[in-house]
């Protein structure tokens, strides 16, 4: 198949990446670019390649040998399989310049008049590149729309394909501005989990982070926040608008939503409780209550809880919403009313394995398992752990010392706080290579 010389980055995004000898590496995700001075269109410098292990990693074109319509084949030579960051002076032609607003000048006529160049304010779509004779690939043309409105839902017009020597404006000043939309990437984003969408949120530019983020809706950003350390979290939301950031809290589990609060100054934190629904603040206002450091810390307050006249069939239906995660859906908690926590008298769980043996038609409440020990708030990180590890269990009650349950710790959040801080930005890849030595 003929190699291409130019190409449209939006139509490279997603072609596979074959070594040289012959291996399926990954995807492309992005190309990266140099912006540089007066008219000079920017220099192509490398691609952003995704890994099957989701991780991104930077390949210079130089590694490059031939681009086709259906993949890009590599030279021979090492890859560095670090995880890709953004530095100084580069830029993402998907992640940073498409969606920047700039001007284009374009030839306007009135009979009886010389011709006069106008410049029109455009929204970039696409991006081309083009390979040279000095074998260095360069931006060569611009597709652009004209933008009838400032919103989203603006009336657009017809996409047009400009000469870079042609466009005003599109410079780092350009990429940062206020202006510069994020509809694309949400759009790319549509399809990755949320712990994939924050990985990839965290390789943007600040400003541009933070554009996607105003873009998501809230029950989206809601689940992307929840994946990104502390600090990144309290990052975004403290510069979201206050009705906006307060929307998303609400949207997110209270137990994340406490750790995220517990960052922030005493008075920041009440500021947002307050204008939480109070339906919303109170377990969050409970949590906050409890050390960090603790069951009561770790837990969510909103596990399944039923009581015990529910039926298997009921109990199950709980078990398959997809808002839970599978370490919180494994198992169901008995209690009398009142069920929503603090809740009335503790009784026993039933794990999800025990009710598909069931009839669907039994009570819960001939199915309890009444032997398992349960956690107290107070109880330690460690004392945690070993719960999980003597009973083979991914999540546990907590019950206070009156017997009313309090809420069940989930493994997935106990790692979280085992892991590392930085756990996130460790290279999966350079761990595996250091166990192997």
């Amino acid at each position: 198949m003929a190699n291409l010389n130019k190409a449209f980055v939006a139509r490279l995004a997603g072609l596979p990446v074959i070594g040289p000898d012959g291996d399926d590496i990954g995807r492309i995700r992005d190309v990266v670019v140099t912006m540089r001075s007066g008219t000079r269109p920017p220099r192509v410098i490398g691609l952003v390649v995704e890994l099957p292990t989701r991780r991104r990693i930077f390949v210079p074109m130089l590694r490059v040998a031939a681009i086709d319509p259906r993949s890009v084949s590599l030279v021979s030579g090492t890859i560095n399989l670090h995880r890709f960051q953004s530095r100084p002076g580069e830029n993402l032609v998907l992640g940073s310049l498409v969606d920047s607003t700039i001007g284009v000048e374009v030839e306007q006529s009135t009979p009886g008049v010389n011709p006069a160049p106008v410049t029109e304010r455009h929204r970039v779509v696409d991006v081309e590149i083009e390979r040279q004779r000095s074998r260095d690939w360069l931006v060569s043309r611009v597709a652009t729309r004209v933008r009838r409105g400032r919103t989203p839902l603006a009336r657009r017009g017809a996409v047009s394909i400009h000469p870079w020597n042609r466009t005003r404006g599109l410079d780092d000043s350009a990429i940062g501005a206020p202006d510069h939309g994020a509809e694309s990437l949400v759009e790319q984003y549509a399809d990755l989990r949320p712990a994939d969408v924050a990985i990839a949120l965290r390789e943007l530019p600040e400003v541009r982070r933070l554009e996607v983020a105003r873009t998501l809706d809230d029950e989206r950003l809601a689940d992307v926040l929840q994946e990104l350390p502390h600090d990144e979290q309290t990052e975004i939301v403290t510069r979201l608008e206050l009705e906006r950031a307060t929307d998303v809290l609400e949207a997110m589990d209270p137990e994340d939503v406490a750790d995220l609060l517990g960052e922030l100054p005493e008075k920041d934190a009440e500021s947002f409780l307050e204008r939480m629904h109070p339906e919303d603040s109170a377990p969050v206002r409970r949590l906050l209550t409890f050390d960090a450091d603790t069951a009561g810390g770790l837990m969510t307050p909103e596990p399944i809880i039923l009581s015990p006249q529910t039926t298997v069939a009921e109990a199950l239906a709980h078990c398959r919403n997809p808002d839970l995660s599978p370490a919180v859906a494994s198992l169901v908690f008995v209690v009398r009313p009142p069920t929503a926590t603090p809740t009335g008298q503790y009784l026993g769980c039933v794990h999800i394995q025990a009710l598909l043996r069931e009839l669907p038609s039994m009570m819960v409440a001939e199915t309890l398992d009444t032997s398992l020990s349960s956690l107290r708030p107070s109880d330690s990180v460690d004392a945690v752990t070993r719960f999980f590890a003597t009973y083979n269990l991914v999540c546990g009650p907590v019950v206070d010392d009156a017997g009313h349950l309090l809420g069940a710790v989930a493994v997935d959040d106990l790692l979280d706080h085992l892991l590392p801080e930085d756990w996130r930005d460790l290279d999966l890849h350079d761990e595996r290579e250091k166990s192997r030595s």
